[in-house]
């Protein structure tokens, strides 16, 4: 199985707020910075996030997709929508001192979103009914991705730079996982 994962193209942001599952617009231009994704050839399944800047690529090239919860980028809680300066300290503290295991309040930790990835990632791979699979969703979830293959420690997964618009091409075979491409 190929397994292409890409990451939805840049959002408007200039406020620099914290969002996760929050809806983010992409940029007013995002159908130009479409034109320049290269997604090759047509795909047995597509699956998306169900975050609309996730669902816009997808209906963008007018791909027939379901989407999936456990494809949401992390769950930022009550930050969410907040300038990232504007989060208290004693909130925002703890977690950039342990991003791993703290919960964000009203949110989820880094641990809980790995399981959801992981249990998504565990069901694809399982399957024999298709070859050629894409799916559209966020940085988050392409790293943590990244990381079930190849096992390193949570705490380097922002080590790893994923591209708005770009996509990580992954061949999944019987006894062997490898990452085929990145940033694409």
């Amino acid at each position: 199985m190929e397994i292409h994962l890409i990451r939805h193209t840049a959002v408007e942001n200039p406020e620099n707020l914290c969002y996760g599952f929050a809806e983010m617009p992409l940029r007013e231009n995002y159908v130009e910075d479409c034109k320049a994704l290269d997604l090759g050839e047509e795909f047995d399944l597509v699956i998306s996030s169900p975050s609309e800047r996730c669902c816009l690529v997808g209906d963008h090239f007018k791909f027939d997709y379901t989407t999936d919860e456990r494809l949401r980028e992390m769950n930022f809680g009550s930050w969410e929508m907040k300038k990232w300066s504007e989060i208290p300290e004693k909130e925002i503290n703890p977690w950039y001192q342990d991003f791993v295991n703290v919960k964000v309040p009203d949110g989820e930790s880094l641990l809980d979103m790995e399981v959801r990835v992981s249990e998504f990632w565990k069901e694809l791979t399982r399957r024999k009914d298709v070859s050629k699979v894409l799916i559209v969703t966020h940085g988050g979830v392409i790293r943590l991705i990244i990381r079930q293959i190849l096992q390193f420690p949570l705490e380097n997964l922002f080590h790893i730079q994923i591209d708005y618009g770009r996509k990580v091409i992954i061949r999944v075979s019987e006894d062997h996982v490898f990452i085929k491409g990145m940033n694409i």
